[in-house]
């Protein structure tokens, strides 16, 4: 009689709805046109599983879905849970939660809060029996395969009573050696792109970002070199999307998809070889855009790029080590306009220099650049960021660091800001770009289906509730 495979359940915990890739830990009900991204980190994770002989299960728990239930009725083997620093504790209850249910699953967490913490949570947390510390791939499958724990790099564990903290694994520098993300055990139609509502996946294009930035977690989590995939490995996972999902809308994820320009070039070219019929965003810099790349991009598909611009202070942008100039966001801004690609911008608001002026130079700088889209974050010190060393030896927090609301509600205030005046500045950032009526008026005109009207007067109606 053939043995049954043991069962691997890949959760988000039950949580608001949040996008929980480690670099971006973004609760999306108080941000405007920030979608819920599916869960692409845990796809990853259950394809590995599959390949070890094992029958993985993906929930979203934040979408819906009873966790208790299907503990119960699909009784796992293995459980594998995203942990984010805003949840953290509620997501850690859910994993206890398996393991009362459950004495003999074996537990495993992953997240970016591990980065920082992770020495003690075995022997704090008995109900954990390991903890992934940065890529998780294989890891995950030295787990599965039952390599002695000794031996398997990135793990802490508890043996004896005491947290074993082993050797951390280095970056997989051949991404293409991953399989393409498990996309038959979500439900896809969940996760939609904010302006037409059509379903959308995302492809992970790259990893690592070599700039480091003051507030951001991309370079802990994906180190200084910039690991690409090859643009033969991608397309195939395009093609994938579209005969076996009909998915032709994507965001190719990257921490900087265009750092190695000869490389994009390529994926584009060979993009408009292979006769795919697709649309996606991406990312840039604002000094890595030029007009034929522009070109080259939007041929191949490409009609929305977000730009990490952060602020409209020069002296900010010097101080968080971003290495732009504001000239240079708006020679991007011009290039992209003049392309006919949609411009999606990110500002950060209450960061440790800002200013009453500071702030007033940053709203006005969106205005100016008068983009498709904005995103005003407050700033969040997350364990791992160069600012959350900062906001704790110069005491930005006013008592207890909390991570509730994280990028809405502030959870520091800056030299010179309350947290309250922050938050008031954020709000009033938002109405002061998207209630212009040159806004309204211009993002009325591009429309272009009833799906459209419908999703920005639902992010409108949002907008104008928060008071």
């Amino acid at each position: 009689m053939e043995n049954k495979k043991k069962r691997v359940l890949l959760i988000y915990p039950p949580s608001p709805v949040m996008n929980r890739e480690d670099r971006c830990q973004q609760p999306v009900e108080d941000l405007l046109v920030i979608p819920p991204l599916p869960p692409t980190d845990l796809m990853y994770l259950a394809s590995i599983a599959e390949q070890c002989g094992y029958e993985a299960i993906i929930r979203d728990y934040s979408l819906g879905g009873d966790f208790i239930s299907d503990l119960n009725l699909l009784k796992p083997d293995y459980l594998v849970a995203n942990i984010a620093t805003p949840t953290f504790k509620s997501d850690m209850e859910s994993v206890l939660m398996a393991k009362q249910i459950l004495p003999n699953i074996i537990t495993i967490v992953k997240g970016a809060p591990f980065l920082t913490y992770s020495d003690n949570v075995v022997y704090e947390n008995p109900f954990v029996d390991y903890v992934i510390i940065g890529e998780p791939e294989l890891t995950f499958k030295d787990i599965l395969n039952n390599v002695p724990n000794e031996e398997i790099k990135g793990i802490c564990y508890k043996e004896n009573l005491q947290s074993i903290k082993n050797e951390l694994r280095p970056f997989n520098n051949n991404l293409d050696d991953l399989p393409f993300p498990a996309r038959h055990l979500i439900d896809n139609s969940l996760y939609t792109r904010p302006d037409n509502g059509k379903v959308q996946a995302v492809i992970k294009v790259s990893r690592g970002c070599p700039f480091h930035c003051f507030f951001c977690l991309a370079t802990p989590v994906s180190g200084v070199k910039v690991r690409v995939r090859s643009a033969e490995n991608i397309i195939a996972e395009i093609k994938e999307c579209v005969d076996k999902h009909r998915i032709k809308n994507f965001l190719f994820w990257s921490d900087i998809f265009n750092f190695d320009r000869s490389w994009t070039i390529d994926l584009c070219e060979k993009i408009i070889k292979s006769g795919l019929k697709i649309t996606w965003s991406a990312n840039t810099r604002a000094n890595t855009m030029d007009d034929e790349l522009a070109q080259i991009m939007y041929k191949a598909g490409c009609r929305l790029v977000s730009i990490g611009v952060e602020s409209g202070s020069q002296q900010i942008l010097n101080n968080i080590g971003k290495k732009i100039t504001l000239d240079e966001v708006r020679q991007t801004v011009k290039i992209l306009k003049k392309n006919k690609i949609k411009i999606y911008n990110y500002f950060v608001i209450g960061l440790p220099w800002d200013t009453e002026k500071t702030v007033e130079e940053t709203i006005k700088f969106a205005i100016e650049l008068d983009s498709d889209f904005v995103s005003f974050y407050t700033a969040v010190p997350l364990p791992g960021t160069k600012f959350f060393a900062y906001a704790m030896i110069n005491r930005l927090a006013d008592s207890e660091l909390s991570f509730d609301n994280a990028y809405y509600v502030p959870s520091v205030k800056t030299h010179t800001l309350t947290k309250e005046r922050v938050f008031e500045l954020h709000k009033s950032a938002v109405k002061r770009f998207y209630l212009r009526p040159k806004f309204i008026l211009k993002t009325l005109f591009a429309t272009r289906s009833i799906a459209e009207i419908k999703n920005y007067f639902v992010a409108g109606f949002n907008l104008l509730k928060r008071g």
